[in-house]
């Protein structure tokens, strides 16, 4: 763990470990099998308070910073890293609140949280993916209450969210400018989930629709200004993105602390085969660029705790960690060799489950033009 952190973190994390090594790394494999959503271990976590790592201390928060909780959520990631994206999922869930909403929705919201609820961001739809702006949901103002219709797909926390913060169309007619966005709590008629999505990896996370049927909700659920819901969910997804960027440094790290024992066991030609220099040079990649990975996380969460900008940054840190967890993943089945390719042996899942955070939140081709777009301007 290289983060750089305050004591109180450091003995949460020690308290993190203990949990993750006893309840969360061989319960994750079976789940893993099954697709079951484990909702045990998640009532377990909730007693510890994991969930709620991000609600701010002015709203009843543990007070951590950013670069705090990031070592916290490696952690988590290094034993399952479907079990990291739920607890970080829930974090996200409160962004669009935290960023825009007013004083009463985020007190609701982190009280959600802190009473063992989860959150869950609503952007995405099924031909608005990477263009986030083409979505269809609709949003129309009825008196006092908004009337909601549409359907949000590839919603992570969508089937056991408290609640959803959720893009919408209030002006069809201003393109991206009439993207409003919205507080729904979980329960209000109108609002279901479709069933859950079997993924490749990422497996102990909760993925699935989320659909709108006429679900009326109060005008005053309207976040931050009608108009204002693409900034807002930008504005999300750039704190977003770091977060994934920390989860795929966990799984980068738990592939280069699987390779090292088992390359320390596997005997070949009479002794260990991490005692041949050219595997020796595939953990010292692995290493520095995993660690590279996570200090470009720790940089894009300190510049947000300074309230910097931080849209290259965030960008970066995603990209490139989630592009090293998927080659130190490689890197160590190919050092398991023909056992790394068995299901038998924990590699090949940490390959499965790092091939999404190249693509959600933003693939890494949109962040590539995020960060061209941030070292070029307007050429």
């Amino acid at each position: 763990m290289a983060y750089l952190i305050s004591e109180e973190a450091q003995d949460l994390l020690s308290d993190v470990k203990n949990f993750c090594d006893k309840e969360v790394v061989e319960q994750c494999k079976e789940y893993d099998v099954t697709g079951e959503w484990p909702k045990e271990l998640y009532d377990k976590a909730v007693e510890q308070g994991y969930q709620a790592l991000e609600v701010p201390e002015e709203y009843g928060g543990p007070g951590l910073s950013r670069v705090d909780v990031a070592a916290l959520i490696e952690q988590m990631a290094i034993a399952d890293a479907g079990f990291a994206t739920t607890i970080s999922a829930s974090g996200l869930g409160m962004k669009p609140v935290l960023i825009a909403g007013n004083e009463e929705q985020k007190q609701h919201v982190c009280d959600l949280v802190l009473e063992g609820g989860f959150g869950a961001f609503c952007l995405t739809e099924p031909g608005a993916g990477s263009d986030a702006s083409a979505g269809k949901t609709t949003a129309v103002k009825d008196g006092d209450e908004y009337v909601l219709n549409g359907r949000k797909c590839f919603i992570t926390n969508g089937g056991v969210a408290s609640f959803y913060c959720i893009t919408a169309m209030t002006d069809k007619s201003k393109g991206v400018k009439g993207i409003s966005m919205f507080l729904v709590d979980a329960g209000t008629k109108g609002l279901s989930t479709g069933k859950e999505e079997n993924k490749m990896g990422i497996r102990t996370s909760n993925t699935c629709d989320v659909i709108l049927e006429d679900c009326r909700i109060p005008a005053a659920n309207l976040i931050g200004e009608e108009g204002k819901g693409f900034i807002i969910a930008m504005k999300t997804l750039d704190q977003a993105r770091t977060w994934m960027g920390c989860v795929s440094v966990g799984i980068a790290q738990r592939a280069i602390n699987e390779a090292v024992a088992y390359g320390k066991e596997r005997i070949q030609f009479g002794k260990p085969i991490l005692k041949n220099q050219a595997l020796q040079f595939k953990i010292a990649d692995m290493e520095m660029k995993t660690e590279v990975a996570r200090q470009m996380v720790a940089h894009s969460l300190q510049k947000m705790d300074l309230g910097l900008p931080h849209t290259k940054e965030s960008a970066i840190a995603k990209c490139f960690a989630s592009d090293i967890a998927m080659e130190a993943a490689s890197e160590a089945i190919q050092i398991f060799g023909g056992y790394g390719y068995s299901r038998e042996y924990p590699v090949e899942k940490l390959l499965r489950d790092a091939k999404i955070f190249q693509i959600f939140e933003g693939t890494n081709e949109i962040q590539r033009i995020v960060i061209a777009n941030n070292v070029l301007g307007k050429f």
